[in-house]
């Protein structure tokens, strides 16, 4: 009966140390990172501009995207939609062509 208790008072602990709790982490949805969303409102302006890493890092910022991608000309890129991404289009003088978000 000692050897029982001894066992339960070991086991106890041990238990309560790996339970788990009802509340499971979200777990978001593919393309979107949680606190980044991209918004291309006001970024218009950039088409036109010269496209440098200067614009890039502001134009970021201000759209609250997580990730940028420049899209060169003629080049092919994946359609998959990311909330969390900015792309900006230039040609081949390095003129911004076209800002948006996907």
């Amino acid at each position: 009966m000692k050897w029982q208790l001894s066992l339960v008072a070991i086991a106890c602990p041990t238990l309560i140390a790996c339970s788990t709790t009802d509340i499971e982490p979200e777990i978001p949805e593919r393309g979107i990172t949680p606190g980044y969303l991209c918004k291309a409102n006001g970024l218009e302006t950039l088409v036109g501009s010269q496209a440098n890493g200067k614009v890039g890092a502001d134009a970021l910022n201000k759209s609250g995207a997580r990730r940028l991608r420049w899209i060169a000309p003629n080049t092919a890129v994946t359609k998959d939609y990311r909330q969390d991404r900015l792309n900006i289009s230039y040609d081949d003088n390095m003129v911004i062509t076209r800002v948006n978000c996907g």
